[in-house]
C-alpha cells in the first residue's frame, strides 16, 4: 500500500517527531535522557557524530541489491571479497558499475553483502531487491546471469532526458528488459519486514561494535511481539559516523501501515532504540524523525523530502558591495 495523500500533508506538528519513552518499552532502567541520546545503550567510547543533522545523509538510489552470504563481516571493499558473493559484486559491476558497459549515472544501484543465509547451491548467489521486495534465489555465478539480472531488474525503465542524444543501440544497453528474467530463477515476493543493520567491522569499528548489539536487540524485539521478520547485518552503506545505521524495509502487504512498500533509513540507533523502532515504525507505521537519514518508497519517492519541515519563505536579500576606490 502506498503512502496516502492525507498522511503526506499532515501539519508539521502532527508528524511523528519524537517517540514515546514510557518505561514499559525500555529494556534498561528508567532514565531522564531522551531515547535518542548517546546513553541509549550505545558503548560510550565510540566516536559517533551527534551534531550533524541526519536528514538527507542517505545517498539516493533506485534499488538496493542485498546479496546473502551467511557471513557477518567482509573485506573492507566488498569488491575484494573472495567468495561467490564477491564474484557477483564484480560481475554486476562489470555490467552497470562505473566503467561498465551499462553504466548509467542517473540510475544508482546500491549493492551490499548481508549475513542472511547464503544459497546452498554451489556457484550460485541469492539476491534480495529493495524496494522491489523480491528474492531471486540461486542465481548462477556466470557473466550471462549477471547481464540478465542487471537488465531484467536494475536498469532504468525510462532513461533520463540527458540521454536523448544517444543512438537507439546505446539507449537499449541502458534500458531495462524484463523479459530477460526468464533466464534466471523465478523471483519470489518478500512478505516479511526486513531490518538491515550495518555491521561491517572490516570497514569501520563503530558499525562493527554496534551492528551485532543491534542485531540481537531487534531479534528480541520482534520475538517479544511474535512478529516474523528478517534481521541481518550488511556491509558498508555510507555514514559510519552515524552508527548504528539501520534500514527498515516494510513489505507492500502490511495492512494498516502507512509506509508499507518503503525503506526507512535511520542513524544513531542505539541498542535500546530497537524496541522503539519496531513499535513505532514496524507496528505503528510512523517515522521517528530524530533518527531519520532518509528513505525510499516503492515508486521511488524520497522520504526525507516528503517529511522535511517546510522552510520559511524568505525574499532575496542582497547586501550592497563596497565599491573599490580608484
Amino acid at each position: 500500500m502506498s503512502l496516502s495523500r492525507s498522511h503526506r500533508l499532515l501539519p508539521r506538528a502532527s508528524r511523528i517527531r519524537t517517540f514515546t519513552t514510557s518505561t514499559h518499552r525500555r529494556q534498561t532502567p528508567p532514565t531522564t535522557c531522551s531515547p535518542t541520546c548517546a546513553c541509549a545503550g550505545t558503548p560510550p567510547d565510540l566516536d559517533i557524530d551527534r551534531t550533524t543533522p541526519l536528514l538527507h545523509t542517505m545517498a539516493p538510489y533506485t534499488e538496493q541489491v542485498v546479496l546473502c552470504t551467511g557471513k557477518d563481516d567482509w573485506s573492507s571493499r566488498i569488491d575484494d571479497e573472495d567468495s561467490a558473493a564477491g564474484d557477483f559484486v564484480r560481475g554486476l559491476g562489470a555490467e552497470i558499475g562505473r566503467g561498465g558497459k551499462g553504466f548509467d549515472p542517473f540510475t544508482n544501484v546500491l549493492t551490499t553483502l548481508s549475513s542472511l543465509p547464503a544459497s546452498t547451491t554451489p556457484h550460485t548467489t541469492t539476491a534480495l531487491l529493495f524496494p522491489s521486495f523480491k528474492r531471486i534465489s540461486a542465481i548462477p555465478n556466470t557473466s550471462d546471469a549477471y547481464a540478465a539480472f542487471a537488465t531484467a531488474y536494475l536498469k532504468a525503465r525510462t532513461l533520463h532526458p540527458a540521454h536523448a542524444g544517444l543512438t537507439p543501440e546505446q539507449k537499449a544497453v541502458l534500458t531495462r528488459d524484463e523479459s530477460l528474467a526468464t533466464r534466471l530463477p523465478p523471483a519470489e515476493p518478500l512478505v516479511k519486514p526486513t531490518v538491515l543493520i550495518c555491521g561491517h567491522g572490516g570497514r569501520d569499528t563503530r558499525c562493527g561494535v554496534l551492528g551485532p548489539l543491534l542485531h540481537a536487540r531487534f531479534r528480541e524485539a520482534f520475538a517479544k511481539r511474535d512478529i516474523d521478520a528478517e534481521v541481518g547485518l550488511i556491509s558498508h552503506i555510507g555514514g559510519h559516523k552515524y552508527a548504528g545505521n539501520v534500514i527498515v524495509y516494510l513489505p507492500p502487504g502490511m495492512e494498516g501501515n502507512a509506509w508499507a512498500g518503503s525503506g526507512i533509513w535511520y542513524g544513531r540507533v542505539g541498542p535500546d532504540n530497537a524496541e522503539d523502532v519496531v513499535e513505532e515504525t514496524v507496528v505503528g507505521g510512523k517515522v521517528i524523525f530524530e533518527l531519520l537519514r532518509g528513505g525510499i518508497t516503492r515508486d521511488g519517492r524520497d522520504i526525507a523530502r516528503m517529511l522535511e519541515p517546510p522552510r520559511e519563505e524568505e525574499g532575496l536579500k542582497l547586501r550592497p558591495k563596497a565599491r573599490a576606490r580608484a
